[in-house]
């Protein structure tokens, strides 16, 4: 198979995404989770924009990766000065890093408007640049800013600044689609001639996604003979973000024949999302291709029956080769053999005229009556199940909670306090916290009292809340609600679901349930 070298820049560009700041620790966690998933390229910052990048490859430099290196990413000199005076070059070699990304202009509005520069003079500030590195035997990758606005606005120039940099000897040369207004036709005719004129180099893709159509761009262009893929690995960056490395690979390995990772590491993708989505201190949305939770979730009786005989029949291609997994959504409308295909790792025994199936489907339409919804709650359902079939130990007993609230807070922050005590076997644990409202608190004091039994409780976080109003016939305030609750433990994320007329209780509801799931 071609090989595809995949260039990450999650630490780079996605650093430019709104509400992203990574500390010193997250880029060097971030880089792990990249080098085990096999990209070839961790572009990592620009060492000479801040000290927290600094310090950061001071560090970087002592980590041995077993697949990536790491980039460090700079501009050409500047206009006024030679290329041996400019601080912002000279700390890309203090980075000590074997391959260095060097953006230059190509379009000649950027040149005039931007630079305030002649195009000849532009084309010295790519080529000294560029000749400076590959004189000190670095790997060097030309990133064409805004290339492809720069080729439709003025051809000649756009391919001239191509040109100086293979001429300084650069090794890869990147065309960048960096407004991400570039139509999927004129990328796919832009790139096709960009290749045939520089047949001796590697051409490279860097898409961002204004127009929706990053990861479709992307895959045209390797198409068109691109062999290196530009990206961020959730798809984060300034704007609208940038091309989705986490759907481009699969997309690139299991549908057009190309080798991005190892089939092994493609197996871990889903892994490697949830992390670095962790990191970032985001949701992974359910509708994701390949590593959503919903990726692999059908609900439909005619699809649950089709996927349990023949998964090819709904299923583009297996959960497991991206690292996910099947998931059978439960409702009301669920038959006896949606609940088998979602028990079947629970309990293989069971049979559709098994006494216990009738009761698990009598015991989910009575919960959904009362206003419960499991197709998003698996770990709720898996515990019903398990209580179902007299097979549930809970871990803890509530004795009794109590919360109070106070507006305005006196410190401006916790606004509310929680004491609860709990039983585990014989032995009780009182503990009491203030938290931002009555859930926050109530949830750090269960964790606390759970702490002195459970160690391993620290590890488990929730990470989103959701609280529906049910219709009814009371007035909405008085109305049942339901709270959905995402939690995870750092590898797997997991919903649960309370029901009550009182927020509080959905809320405790839906937090025994998450708490339950991790211990069990």
């Amino acid at each position: 198979m071609k090989k595809i070298q995949i260039f990450d820049s999650t630490l780079r560009d996605g650093a430019q995404s709104e509400g992203i700041s990574f500390s010193v620790a997250d880029k060097l966690h971030i880089i792990e989770a990249l080098d085990d998933i096999g990209v070839s390229y961790i572009e990592a910052g620009n060492p000479g924009s801040n000290p927290k990048d600094i310090e950061f490859f001071n560090r970087a430099a002592e980590i041995k990766l077993r697949h990536a290196k790491i980039c460090a990413f700079g501009s050409t000199r500047r206009k006024n000065l030679k290329v041996e005076e400019d601080e912002n070059v000279l700390s890309l070699l203090k980075a000590r890093t074997d391959v260095v990304v060097i953006f230059g202009k190509s379009w000649d509005l950027h040149i005039r408007e931007i630079l305030r520069t002649s195009e000849e003079n532009n084309l010295d500030l790519v080529y000294d640049t560029v000749n400076f590195f590959k004189k000190r035997d670095k790997e060097l990758i030309f990133d064409a800013e805004h290339f492809f606005d720069g080729f439709k606005a003025n051809r000649d120039c756009a391919i001239n600044v191509l040109k100086a940099a293979a001429a300084a000897g650069a090794d890869s040369l990147c065309l960048c689609d960096t407004n991400g207004g570039c139509a999927p036709g004129e990328l796919q005719s832009i790139t096709r001639e960009i290749v045939s004129l520089f047949p001796e180099h590697q051409i490279g893709i860097h898409c961002h996604n204004d127009m929706g159509c990053a990861v479709a761009n992307s895959l045209l262009a390797v198409d068109m003979g691109a062999t290196q893929v530009q990206g961020t690995f959730i798809g984060i960056g300034e704007r609208c973000g940038n091309a989705d490395l986490s759907v481009i690979i699969p997309n690139l390995q299991l549908k057009q024949g190309y080798e991005c990772i190892s089939s092994d590491n493609l197996e871990k993708l889903s892994e490697a999302v949830y992390a670095i989505s962790e990191i970032c201190n985001m949701t992974v949305p359910s509708n994701k291709p390949y590593v959503g939770g919903s990726a692999f979730a059908h609900k439909g009786g005619m699809h649950i029956d089709g996927v349990s005989k023949c998964t090819q029949s709904f299923e583009h291609v297996p959960p497991e080769s991206v690292g996910n997994k099947r998931r059978f959504l439960m409702s009301e409308v669920s038959g006896r053999t949606t609940v088998l295909a979602k028990v079947s790792q629970i309990a293989p025994e069971l049979t559709k005229d098994s006494p216990e199936t009738a009761a698990i489907v009598q015991r989910l339409k009575e919960l959904e009556h009362e206003g419960y919804q499991f197709e998003s709650a698996d770990a709720s359902f898996e515990l019903m199940v398990l209580n179902v079939l007299k097979r549930y130990n809970p871990h803890f007993k509530l004795l009794m909670y109590k919360t109070s609230g106070e507006y305005p807070s006196p410190d401006g922050e916790m606004s509310a306090y929680a004491m609860l005590k709990i039983q585990v076997g014989g032995s009780t644990e009182t503990a009491a916290s203030m938290g931002n409202g009555p859930v926050n608190a109530l949830d750090l004091a269960l964790r606390k009292a759970l702490a002195v039994f459970y160690p391993e409780i620290s590890k488990v976080h929730l990470i989103d809340y959701k609280v529906r109003v049910l219709t009814g016939e009371q007035a909405a305030t008085a109305a049942k609600v339901r709270v959905l609750m995402d939690s995870t433990n750092g590898e797997e994320v997991w919903t649960t679901v309370g029901v009550s007329t009182d927020i509080i209780e959905a809320s405790w509801l839906a937090l025994v349930d998450s708490i339950e799931y991790a211990l069990q």
